[in-house]
């Protein structure tokens, strides 16, 4: 079998080291792919957001099944072009990727079918956004309705600090047409978790969890990135807040989308708030999270391009999707001074004793050698018996990988630690 995978991140990385274990798989094609992502894959560099590019590529070269990883070219409708084109896909139609797309979108379906998320506002007029937050609860959290890296949220902890967010997003278009619309969001409090899940429309099965540490300094200190590392399973994330889980957030929304004729098929991302009045949806993303992907399908024992492919076909069974026990940790080696301004270019040694256990997010080849090419360079991870030894091994792969610049947290699952304690 032939596959492609659209997509150029650690994320994608990780799924194609998984699809590689299919013994059926002869080749794997990254569009555009990285310079880390070449020893497991042929990388084309025809970018995630062309998909006449994406389509003429894999109508030309037979391929039997794509997988659209990014939110962009889903947004855009690649899995559509495909399908249509006769290509089998995972990942969502356009309308059903509208979910992570929109902002607006989800908090108002949230809304019509009593799926329990924030309380919030949406405003398209400025004057009217700043005039609401003098006397809005603050903290609170605003938000560009539309996709923006990873980036269109800030936490606001003073009045002024909201006032800010909203006229970099609405008035100085930081995030472009995406900040035309905003939503003015309650403050959650409580324990963070990410639920990946394999959906064909009708079941929903979720993944392990996992705990993602966003900013990018040591206690939870700094700047919000894409993401410093993360653990799983998320310990606050028992069997009990699981059934709940499911009963009302899980598959009240695969419901939801149904009722409104945009079928979701692929991976749902669930961004919960564990708050004292239950869980809640703090977002949807329609894709694998990333670097939660990194933790989670290192302990998936199924095979991913089975379970990929019964998402497609609407023949999805929960008894397809088994984990391992155990856990599993991922520690982001990044460029000093990320997310901000930061310099690529250095040299990365990653001795090949740890290369099975390393994703590659931000780099290039360039004469044979593997160079920084990001903020987010590598995802260096380490699976055990339980998360100290998971933990352990993840720092003793990134002992053995040097390059200039390179920073990472030195408490990634700190947290969980102390949770099971």
């Amino acid at each position: 079998m032939k596959l492609l995978v659209v997509g150029s991140g650690g994320r994608e990385h990780a799924i194609i080291k998984k699809l590689r274990e299919n013994p059926d798989v002869t080749e794997i094609y990254a569009l555009p792919g990285n310079g880390g992502i070449a020893a497991d894959a042929t990388c084309v560099a025809i970018g995630a957001k062309d998909i006449d590019g994406i389509v003429s590529f894999a109508v030309e070269h037979k391929i039997d099944y794509a997988v659209v990883a990014p939110d962009d070219p889903l947004v855009l409708g690649c899995v559509d072009a495909l399908t249509q084109a006769g290509i089998p896909c995972f990942g969502p139609k356009a309308n059903a990727a509208i979910i992570e797309g929109s902002k607006v979108f989800s908090k108002d379906l949230m809304k019509k079918y009593g799926i329990p998320t924030a309380e919030y506002e949406v405003f398209t007029d400025m004057e009217k956004a700043l005039q609401y937050l003098q006397a809005a609860p603050i903290p609170t959290v605003i938000k560009a309705d539309g996709l923006a890296l990873g980036k269109g949220v800030v936490i606001a902890m003073t009045r002024e600090e909201a006032k800010d967010a909203v006229r970099s997003m609405m008035e100085d278009k930081i995030f472009g047409e995406s900040g035309s619309r905003v939503v003015i969001e309650e403050f959650l409090t409580g324990p963070e978790v990410s639920v990946l899940s394999f959906t064909d429309g009708k079941t929903v099965v979720p993944m392990v969890s996992s705990m993602d540490h966003k900013r990018a300094l040591d206690n939870d200190q700094g700047l919000n990135t894409g993401g410093m590392g993360t653990v799983a399973p998320n310990p606050y994330y028992t069997d009990e807040i699981a059934d709940l889980c499911m009963e009302t957030i899980f598959k009240p929304t695969i419901d939801a989308m149904n009722a409104e004729g945009r079928t979701f098929q692929g991976c749902l991302y669930f961004g919960l708030m564990l708050t004292p009045k239950g869980p809640k949806v703090i977002e949807y993303n329609c894709r694998f999270g990333d670097p939660e992907t990194q933790v989670v399908l290192p302990l998936l024992e199924s095979d991913l391009l089975t379970v990929m492919k019964a998402t497609t076909d609407g023949t999805l069974t929960p008894d397809m999707v088994r984990f391992r026990d155990g856990a599993c940790a991922c520690v982001v080696m990044a460029s000093a001074g990320y997310p901000q301004k930061y310099e690529t270019g250095y040299e990365i040694s990653l001795p090949l004793s740890v290369a099975d256990r390393v994703y590659v997010a931000g780099a290039k080849l360039t004469d044979g050698k593997l160079l920084t090419a990001g903020g987010r360079v590598l995802g260096v991870t380490g699976t055990g018996d339980d998360l100290q030894q998971a933990l352990d091994a993840a720092y003793q792969n990134v002992n053995q990988i040097t390059f200039e610049n390179a920073f990472y947290r030195r408490d990634i699952g700190a947290r969980a630690l102390k949770a099971l304690k």
